[in-house]
């Protein structure tokens, strides 16, 4: 197996552990614009997507315009609770580390904003992984399930997209990842491995300490 040149990876469930609070949010805010969701159809419909992708699906599904400023309320009720709750994916530094040894440079590519991504690094300690390799969906002009933000990430990180790797933990982001003509290893979690096999991930991972070695890297038995 060849080894990526490049891996990118998502943020939000994949790097750190805020799917579950923001999506928790986000279904508790569209039922009180009127269109009930559950946690689990808010996973379904709208993790991995891009903020204004969602707005669309929501007012088509409402029949309106939204009454309430439904994502700057998200972003200040998810930020509330990660300032307090939000920790770093489990075997996440063991698998970043691991990609360091091996000399493979790394990148974020999120459909959260800037702002998020920075805030979501710096609180659980990643941001020394990243440095300024940090891409968001805001900065092209589809967000996922579209391949333009990895794509982005590869060009300006100096890579061509099939030497590539992708780390997603959603169907939307495993679709952008090879829409991008790029490896893609899925992190289960809130999403069951067979439905990241049925989007397209070459290999899914239950732990993120296992990523390297779903890559090709030699791993020491523990």
């Amino acid at each position: 197996m060849r080894l990526p040149e490049l891996v990118i990876f998502d943020c939000d469930g994949t790097l750190v552990d805020s799917e579950r609070i923001a999506n928790e949010v986000f279904a508790s805010l569209i039922t009180e614009e009127g269109l009930p969701t559950s946690f689990a159809e808010c996973v379904e419909r709208y993790m991995g997507r891009s903020a204004s992708s969602c707005v669309s699906d929501i007012e088509s599904a409402l029949g309106r315009p939204l009454r309430t400023e439904l994502l700057t309320l998200r972003t200040a009720r998810v930020d509330e609770r990660l300032a307090v709750e939000l920790t770093a994916v489990p075997g996440i530094r063991e698998a970043l580390d691991a990609l360091a040894g091996a000399g493979t440079a790394v990148c974020v590519a999120s459909s959260s904003t800037p702002p998020e991504i920075a805030f979501r690094l710096r609180r659980t300690g990643l941001t020394e992984y990243f440095g300024d390799a940090v891409f968001s969906a805001t900065m092209v002009p589809n967000g996922k399930p579209a391949p333009d933000v990895f794509l982005h990430a590869a060009r300006e990180m100096g890579f061509q997209p099939h030497s590539c790797a992708v780390v997603e933990d959603s169907t939307t982001g495993v679709l952008a990842g090879k829409a991008a003509g790029m490896r893609v290893v899925g992190l289960a979690d809130l999403v069951a491995p067979d439905a990241l096999r049925a989007a397209g991930a070459d290999q899914v991972v239950l732990k993120a300490s296992d990523i390297p070695g779903a890559l090709g890297y030699q791993v020491s038995a523990r």
